[in-house]
């Protein structure tokens, strides 16, 4: 009876040793996942506070959502997969309405009333996809949700007696 229980010591441990780093990796995932949500997060907030004092339509405002400098366009070097092409910045009336932006309908310089009809700068990474790294079939790709952050509007980069001009720190 001895002889045929040899080895099943080592066959449970390889099942169970499996399973248990099949879980480990699961949960380091999920904290991966939660990071990078944060991150996105983040990052809105961050692009929403620059939106509110750079010129509408400013290419800084996109580079420094997905956290790369102000001149600085393409992938973000914090967060895998999301680019400066993923980031929405909408400017918004008093009534929530989303205001077209384009050319001179939206500064100062038009001599329209377009430029203090924003009253708010909405900021918002769309079709961000974020990949699970396990193992197959686990590794799947997830469509994340948009993110979203609104403030009123500040300065959008008019700076009294200078002109237009991006300033944050």
């Amino acid at each position: 009876m001895r002889k045929k229980q040899q080895g099943m010591a080592t066959v449970e441990f390889a099942i169970i040793g499996a399973l248990m780093l099949l879980l480990l990796l699961v949960v380091i995932e999920f904290g991966r996942l939660v990071f990078v949500w944060n991150s996105a997060t983040e990052a809105t907030r961050r692009g929403v506070r620059v939106a509110v004092v750079c010129p509408v339509n400013d290419p800084a405002i996109s580079n420094v959502t997905v956290f790369n400098n102000d001149t600085t366009p393409g992938a973000s070097a914090f967060i895998t997969g999301l680019s400066s092409t993923d980031v929405v910045v909408d400017y918004l009336a008093l009534d929530g309405t989303v205001l077209n932006c384009t050319g001179c309908n939206c500064d100062d310089t038009c001599g329209d009333d377009s430029f203090v009809s924003i009253k708010y700068v909405q900021v918002s990474i769309n079709n961000y996809q974020h990949t699970l790294l396990l193992p197959p079939p686990l590794n799947v790709t997830l469509n994340m949700p948009p993110f979203t952050s609104s403030l009123p509007r500040e300065s959008l980069g008019v700076v009294p007696g200078v002109g237009t001009q991006c300033t944050f720190g």
